[in-house]
């Protein structure tokens, strides 16, 4: 990418150099008509169209490439958080319907030590932990098939990603490949 702002800034440094290089009053309009009139003038000129439309194109096909390549990137990392993010929640679900069938079992087992006046507020404790066992199930079920969709999301973007990579190395080759044309035709002409 380096080499694609350097390429522009040196392009730009240059069209001020000459743009300044014309703005000098020492040299009258004259002259500079007298230089521009040579037939040298026009073969550059066809030439350089050509270069500088090529080179445009470039730029923006290159900038579009990278436009898309870093919204791939963005959006990566949004999944790889929400993944995070989704596999600590699934992580204290299952403790915490750890605790209660571990807190039930101590109930059954008291209740079977116990006399009958006891067994019923312990049965009612009971219905009401087999309850809430039952709701941490279903949102460990919820929060499991939440964090298996962030995985696949995941693994969605990085098959993009990759997808994106091989065409931008395609491009890249097909320019170079259209630049040794571009230059074999030139020399061809010179």
């Amino acid at each position: 990418m380096t080499l694609q702002w350097a390429a522009v800034a040196t392009f730009l440094y240059a069209e001020i150099g000459l743009i300044l290089i014309f703005c000098l009053p020492f040299i009258p309009p004259q002259r500079w008509q007298k230089i521009f009139s040579f037939n040298v003038w026009g073969k550059i000129a066809t030439f350089w169209n050509k270069a500088f439309l090529t080179i445009i194109i470039l730029l923006i096909v290159l900038f579009l490439v990278l436009r898309r390549l870093v919204t791939l990137i963005t959006q990566l990392a949004k999944e790889l958080s929400n993944k995070g993010v989704l596999k600590t929640q699934a992580e204290n679900t299952n403790k915490a319907a750890k605790k209660f069938m571990e807190e039930n079992e101590k109930l059954k087992r008291i209740l079977k030590s116990h006399g009958k006046d006891e067994e019923c507020v312990l049965e009612a404790e009971n219905k009401k932990l087999v309850e809430d066992q039952e709701k941490l199930k279903t949102e460990l079920r919820k929060t499991s098939d939440a964090l298996s969709k962030a995985q696949n999301d995941v693994m969605e973007m990085k098959m993009q990603s990759e997808r994106l990579s091989k065409e931008y190395d395609q491009l890249l080759k097909e320019h170079s490949e259209l630049q040794d044309r571009l230059e074999r035709g030139n020399k061809k002409r010179l």
